[in-house]
Formats: structure tokens, sequence, C-alpha cells
């Protein structure tokens, strides 16, 4: 199975989990080789991820990949929050996201630039418009995204 298959079938496992636990399904990362690998899954909710939610995850969810067995050799598995600056993937994030700081980096260039950091002002259809700090607005298409991340506000 590939990294994409796999990945996938960590989330078909993980998700109806965290869903009944009350939490969100942020991220399935797997980095490694045959001979093992880390598996790093980030969850999150509406008031924060607890220390509590993490081992209560860590625990549950390693119960049922022991019985899947989605990856055949030896791995580290990590449960964590996806931190201040969460990245932002799904339209739920971006839509969640309205109103907050946002830095966003772009695959082709948008009028001569491909990041840009300023308030996520709306979420359209397929697009996100943001207010850059010169006052500028842009709206974004959602597929030329290639990353977007909320922006830590002190």
């Amino acid at each position: 199975m590939d990294q994409t298959g796999l990945v996938d079938k960590i989330k078909q496992i993980a998700e109806p989990m965290l869903r009944s636990l009350g939490l969100e399904l942020v991220e399935v990362e797997y980095a490694g080789s045959q001979r093992g690998g880390t598996l790093r899954v980030f969850i999150d909710k509406e008031k924060g991820v607890t220390l509590d939610d993490c081992e209560k995850v860590s625990r549950y969810l390693s119960q049922a990949l022991d019985v899947e067995d989605p990856i055949p050799h030896h791995y580290t598995f990590e449960v964590s929050s996806p931190g201040l600056d969460r990245p932002l993937r799904k339209r739920e994030d971006f839509i969640r996201s309205v109103g907050k700081k946002v830095k966003v980096k772009t695959f082709a260039p948008i009028a001569n630039q491909k990041v840009f950091t300023g308030r996520l002002a709306d979420f359209k259809e397929e697009s996100v418009i943001l207010h850059l700090e010169g006052g500028q607005a842009f709206e974004i298409p959602l597929d030329q995204i290639a990353q977007a991340r909320l922006e830590v506000e002190f």
C-alpha cells in the first residue's frame, strides 16, 4: 500500500472514533520506510485539545490500528494538537477561521506574489477573500492554495 492509501485507511479508521469522542481529525501524517516510521495524528475540538484527549485517542486508536494492522512493520505513534498555527485544509477550516489572521501560499503567483498574510474576510464557494494589512483585498481560488495556516496573534 502506498503512503496516500495508508493515510486514507488510517483516516477511515480514526474519523468515526474521533467523532464519537467529540473530536475532529485534522491531519494524518506518516513518514517512514519498510523498517519503521512515525505515524502522527492531529486532533482538535472547539475549546482546544487536552492531554487527556490525546491520551484517550492514543489508547483507543492504537487498539484499533493493532486490529486493522494497516502498517505491517514497527512504527512510532503520536497524537497531538495541530497547534496555534493550525493548517487550514478543508472548507470547514476556512469557514471556522473567518475573521482570523492567516498566511496563504499559492501554487502560482497572483498579482506577482505567492505568499499572502492578512485577515480571512470571507469564504465563498471555491475561494477565500483575504484583506491584507495594506488594505488590499484578494480573492484566492481554493484550488490555487498550496498551503494555508492560522497566524499566531498576541
